[in-house]
């Protein structure tokens, strides 16, 4: 069996962590700054009162004035997802995380050591803490535990059995699955409100229609998610952080205190050589909240000119003065160097001009700016309808 655990409104429970007094009252995760002026996930009282996510902060403020926008905290959400997922992998669960309050997990490893599928499930739950409020899902394919673990009460386990999974599926409402607001808008309009309506309709029919984005959904709700869950390997606790006596503002000094931090971070010994595949900066503002940027490396780089320069970038992003920042190094290469090509075939020089030629468009135009052509009717004797247009992925 495939278990999901969720946490509902993680990233604004992880904001709350250190003011208990709020969990009461009122609250909604502010804007962000970067985006639109909508307010984020919201606490039961705030929706008692009118306030939902995806609200206008004006419109929200006008429904409930006692209403208390806390501001958004990245690097929090970020270290205590981190410590969730740790307490789940010391009970003995290979997790692999799908987004912060949402992990998938199978049990077939370990219901013969814990005693069957409800103790295994059980210990799941119990590895979280109960100020988390956390809800287990279980059943044969992915998408069917997620759904069970979304309407589970707290603290409680959710089972679906095989026979049951398309039952259960059929009314819950389209909202499980990841459509952009357009698509949701789309689907409304055709009259297609639940997982249900949307499993019925014939998979061409979805394509021709919705792109790329709606076959991928209608294949995801019949059934042909895959059942594989991959583990992932815990990353290594290498973390520099650097105070400042008063908020920075600088770009300059902040460069500085950045390359500094990555000369520690390079000189530490349980690095032990490797090269870092992905890094993360965030920063601790000083009118309260936080700010985290994360970048990956297509190739493993130890060069410290590389990394300042990859990252410095991203502080131009803050948008307060900086009481603290912070680095860490993420995943690490397996080996400590690189193999190069003695002799390159033929042909890869032009194939690697292409692949970047191709990903220099997607980034000036976005990811539609490419599209194949894929046969999705031949048969068919309106020409429009025999083939579609997907976003390359290559």
């Amino acid at each position: 069996m495939i278990a999901c655990l969720t946490i509902p409104v993680f990233s604004l429970r992880a904001a709350l962590l250190g003011r208990p007094e709020l969990r009461s009252r009122p609250v909604a995760l502010a804007p962000d700054p970067s985006g639109r002026p909508y307010v984020g996930p919201c606490t039961a009282a705030a929706e008692a009162e009118g306030v939902r996510a995806g609200m206008r902060l004006s419109e929200a403020l006008a429904l409930c004035p006692d209403l208390v926008v806390v501001e958004q905290d990245p690097a929090a959400v970020e270290e205590a997802w981190e410590r969730v997922l740790r307490r789940l992998e010391d009970a003995g669960l290979a997790v692999e995380p799908v987004r912060p309050g949402c992990a998938v997990f199978d049990t077939a490893g370990l219901e013969r050591l814990a005693g069957g599928l409800q103790a295994t499930l059980r210990r799941a739950l119990d590895a979280v803490e109960p100020e988390w409020e956390a809800r287990v899902g279980a059943g044969t394919r992915r998408f069917t535990a997620l759904a069970a673990a979304s309407v589970a009460p707290p603290h409680r386990i959710l089972v679906v059995d095989d026979d049951e999974s398309d039952l259960f599926l059929e009314p819950l409402p389209l909202d499980l699955l990841s459509l952009t607001p357009d698509r949701r808008r789309d689907l409304s309009e055709l009259g297609i409100k639940r997982l249900g309506d949307l499993a019925r309709l014939p998979s061409a029919a979805v394509a021709d229609r919705l792109g790329a984005d709606g076959a991928e959904a209608w294949r995801i709700v019949s059934g042909a998610d895959g059942g594989r869950v991959a583990g992932r390997t815990p990353p290594g606790e290498i973390v520099e952080e650097l105070e400042f006596p008063e908020a920075i503002g600088n770009e300059q000094t902040l460069g500085r205190a950045l390359s500094a931090l990555v000369d520690r971070l390079l000189a530490r010994p349980e690095r032990g050589g490797r090269a870092p595949r992905r890094v993360a900066v965030s920063a601790r503002l000083v009118g309260g909240g936080s700010w985290r940027r994360s970048l990956t490396f297509r190739e493993p780089t130890a060069e410290p000119k590389t990394l300042c320069i990859a990252l410095e970038p991203k502080l131009a992003e803050l948008t307060a003065p900086v009481v603290a920042l912070r680095l860490e190094l993420g995943e690490l290469a397996d080996s400590v160097g690189t193999q190069s090509e003695l002799v390159r075939p033929r042909g890869s020089r032009l194939k690697e001009r292409l692949r970047d030629g191709l990903r220099q468009a997607r980034v000036g135009a976005g990811l539609d700016a490419v599209c194949t052509v894929v046969e999705v009717a031949p048969w068919s004797r309106i020409p429009e309808s025999r083939a579609i247009l997907v976003p390359r992925d290559d």
